[in-house]
């Protein structure tokens, strides 16, 4: 069984930056990033796999970088230059069964942790 526990989440003023960390149970090969805002579904907004580049929404192309630390089960995410419409719970996600290749897509993920809540003022 896997177990991801994301942390980092907070309130912080637009502009400002915060960096959530994921902890995960083992080394998942593909793990993503995901955010559901009050009243939307959840999409997708960042993945990175073993190999290859990461994976973006467009909505944060340039602002976010999701990165990882193998050899402590960690997936990250920094996001800076935050906007009132990044306010959302934030979830960690893990698709187990990727061997090559990381897809932002929630159905392919196996896993989800609880999420952290990330909440931006202007």
């Amino acid at each position: 069984q896997v177990q991801l526990v994301e942390s980092g989440g907070g309130s912080v003023q637009a502009g400002e930056s915060l960096r959530l960390s994921c902890a995960a149970s083992g080394y998942i090969r593909c793990m993503g990033w995901f955010r559901q805002a009050p009243g939307k579904e959840r999409e997708g907004v960042a993945a990175l796999g073993s190999v290859g580049s990461p994976t973006y929404a467009d909505s944060v192309k340039g602002r976010f970088t999701i990165s990882r630390d193998n050899a402590k089960n960690t997936l990250y995410l920094q996001m800076n230059s935050l906007k009132p419409e990044d306010t959302a719970m934030y979830y960690c996600a893990a698709d187990v069964l990727a061997f090559s290749g990381c897809r932002l897509a929630q159905g392919a993920m196996d896993y989800w942790g609880k999420g952290t809540l990330v909440t931006i003022s202007s």
